[in-house]
């Protein structure tokens, strides 16, 4: 579409095109189908004549073409190569979902070292703040843990969907590859889904309560609902945590129209009493609201250490009745706060054997057998 267009007239042609399709929205509308066994996404933007001048972020995508097949032959197996194994170790997608390498990133990463065991080999020692500048014309910096500056636009860092673990998890791969190389770092064994007896089998060895918070997935893209999903679930967290109840470790998934958060504590119970510890004795002030704002003490108060200390009964002494009651109130982001206000249901423990979506128990199954090629 030229500058001066409007995207609108790309999009009715996309959706004539693929007369089947579903229309998603991330910086502007586009259309996702499936072609011949494909899924595509038929994504509108403007023709302009000097990356200097997008309109839109969509619009470096001819450069980046361009650039690349000028420099890709001969390359071109270490080039699928890459991408296999990048797949094969769970680093490959740029999407928030996995915050792993783009298909451009892997293409520049061959252009840049020259082979794929050459970028391998110099990934495996790579640390935080490395920066790789095909061109030589960084104009902005940045602060991500890789930095590759985009050989058709300085401002940019092409690696800025790349997280931490991702990165160090390439690097990790890397090293073990090296070190002995086997076929399936390409094409790794598939997780099985958990049976009833093999998820009972965790929880019990464990030890641990796993607590999952489960409700309709809201309609939107996966860059919109998995930041969403994340900023949930630390707040969660957060809270779970702020009222004495520990936790493990936490993760958050999707399977079908479904959305969930796991949460696997360590305390799950607490007693009725707890101890709040106040102000220094000798401050009266502080003292005097300190207490007014402890009204059902069980004892106390008393100075322990020269502070005023009060044992009073907890409001919540199961996390599970914690999370349901106070869900409501935190700040889980638009989308998310609808779909659970909604309805949503909570599992604790066992419990967790009423799902049977096979989608779901993957997901536990990578969970409780998280297990990474590193060293």
């Amino acid at each position: 579409m030229p500058p001066e267009g409007d995207l609108g007239a790309a999009l009715e042609i996309a959706r004539l095109a693929a007369p089947h399709h579903e229309e998603k929205y991330a910086e502007h509308a586009y259309i996702h189908a499936r072609m011949d066994d494909f899924e595509v996404d038929l994504v509108p933007c403007y023709l302009v004549d000097d990356a200097a001048d997008l309109k839109s972020a969509v619009d470096r995508t001819p450069f980046h073409t361009k650039y690349v097949s000028m420099r890709i032959k001969g390359k071109e197996d270490d080039v699928l190569l890459l991408k296999q194994f990048m797949k094969g170790v769970n680093v490959y997608g740029s999407e928030l979902k996995t915050g792993g390498f783009s298909g451009y990133l892997t293409e520049l990463l061959v252009l840049c070292y020259g082979s794929f065991a050459a970028v391998l080999q110099a990934a495996s020692s790579w640390r935080p703040g490395q920066l790789l500048d095909l061109e030589g014309h960084a104009a902005v910096r940045h602060d991500e843990p890789l930095i590759v500056v985009d050989p058709v636009d300085p401002r940019r860092n092409v690696a800025a969907a790349l997280t931490l673990d991702k990165m160090l998890q390439f690097a990790g791969a890397a090293r073990s590859f090296l070190a002995g190389p086997k076929l399936d770092f390409f094409f790794p064994p598939s997780q099985p889904p958990l049976s009833d007896e093999e998820l009972t089998a965790q929880v019990i060895a464990r030890g641990t309560m796993p607590i999952l918070l489960e409700f309709a997935a809201p309609d939107v893209v996966e860059d919109v609902l998995y930041p969403q999903l994340r900023k949930a679930e630390g707040s969660i967290k957060a809270l779970l945590e702020r009222n004495g109840f520990a936790m493990l470790r936490s993760d958050v998934s999707t399977y079908r129209d479904r959305a969930v958060m796991l949460f696997e504590m360590q305390v799950w119970q607490l007693s009725k009493a707890c101890l709040r510890i106040g102000p220094p004795a000798w401050e009266a002030e502080h003292a005097a609201r300190f207490l007014a704002a402890h009204p059902n003490i069980l004892s106390g108060p008393y100075i322990a250490d020269g502070k005023i200390v009060v044992e009073e009964t907890r409001q919540y002494t199961f996390a599970r009745d914690l999370l349901d009651h106070e869900i409501a109130n935190l700040s889980l982001g638009k989308h998310l706060c609808a779909s659970i206000r909604e309805g949503h249901n909570i599992y604790v423990g066992l419990e967790l054997l009423g799902i049977k979506d096979e989608g779901f128990r993957i997901f536990l199954a990578h969970y409780f057998n998280a297990r990474l090629r590193i060293v």
